[in-house]
């Protein structure tokens, strides 16, 4: 069943003939994009799901039609408040989860900056690491224990990894002269590799993790970034796949961005899917630091996946957000 998706599967393709009904789900980044494209078509099938978001306003909007289809009786659906660049906003999130000892299901940490202006987050961390990274490793490992038996957590990555590993040394750029995709790969590199660690750690007891890529769309997270720039990356892009005879670019739709979320999160086998880095609704293959890869080509650098980068990041983590896990 697994092996009939790829790039092109939208959430309907992948969800077809599957049933939900009584699975509860968490979803991070529910205002806009991919994040309202996961939480429609897992309602749409029948999950309870609670949607995260920073702006609740904004979210409430984006979600009407999801909430319409709640209230026709497929599944349901509720917002949380979480700011993720504000530990004091995710502490309190978490503690308000833990205090109704609801489980979950599925954990899918989908909120993110891309390619932010150099910034700090309220904490004092470089934006897109505080954000992407730190702001999830302290709220999901705060509920980790509402993660129910056979559950999994599915943390949105990117192939834009692949711009830099982690820098353990100089996370905030303090020494480092910044780069906004270089700091967005970290990021991206450190979703995997908490991914990596939290797997290791709780497989024992039937909850799994893995990353997921979900593919070039045009969402509000290249809201940063210059048409003229846009552009420019993408002619990049087709200048490096001509190269090496590969097809041009394609943008994905949302659906299908949101595909790859979905296959790992209920369809795909837990022990398939474990500790790996998945995209395209299928498990990615590792590629060698030192071999080149084409932007847009599929394929996980192996320091992503090292389970002593995980381990190096993760105790970081601690040290930087005060809490041990």
């Amino acid at each position: 069943m697994t092996d009939t998706f790829g790039a092109t599967s939208t959430t309907e393709d992948v969800l077809r003939g599957i049933s939900l009904e009584g699975k509860r789900i968490l979803v991070t980044g529910v205002s806009a994009g991919l994040g309202v494209e996961t939480a429609r078509s897992l309602v749409e099938h029948g999950a309870q799901v609670a949607g995260a978001a920073r702006d609740l306003k904004k979210a409430e909007a984006a979600t009407a039609d999801i909430r319409k289809a709640a209230a026709a009786g497929k599944g349901s659906f509720e917002l949380i408040e979480l700011d993720l660049a504000n530990l004091k906003s995710v502490r309190a999130c978490a503690d308000g989860l833990l205090a109704k000892k609801k489980p979950f299901d599925i954990v899918i940490a989908n909120a993110g900056v891309m390619a932010t202006p150099f910034g700090h987050t309220v904490d004092g961390f470089e934006t897109q690491f505080g954000t992407n990274h730190l702001g999830h490793f302290v709220f999901v490992n705060r509920i980790a224990g509402l993660i129910r038996a056979g559950g999994r957590l599915i943390n949105l990555s990117s192939g834009g990894h692949r711009f830099s590993n982690v820098d353990l040394n100089d996370p905030n750029f303090e020494r480092t002269p910044y780069d906004p995709f270089v700091a967005y790969g970290r990021s991206k590199t450190a979703n995997i590799l908490f991914a990596v660690a939290f797997d290791r750690r709780h497989r024992d007891h039937g909850v799994r993790a893995a990353a997921v890529h979900p593919g070039g769309i045009q969402t509000e997270l290249g809201r940063y970034l210059e048409p003229s720039l846009l552009q420019k990356l993408v002619d990049q892009i087709n200048a490096q796949r001509a190269a090496g005879d590969e097809t041009p670019f394609q943008w994905k739709t949302i659906s299908q961005g949101a595909a790859t979320s979905v296959w790992a999160a209920v369809v795909a086998s837990a022990e398939e899917i474990g500790g790996q880095y998945c995209e395209n609704c299928h498990v990615g293959r590792i590629v060698p630091d030192d071999v080149t890869i084409s932007m847009g080509s599929e394929g996980v650098r192996s320091y992503a996946l090292d389970p002593d980068n995980a381990e190096a990041l993760w105790k970081k983590s601690e040290e930087l957000a005060g809490e041990s896990f």
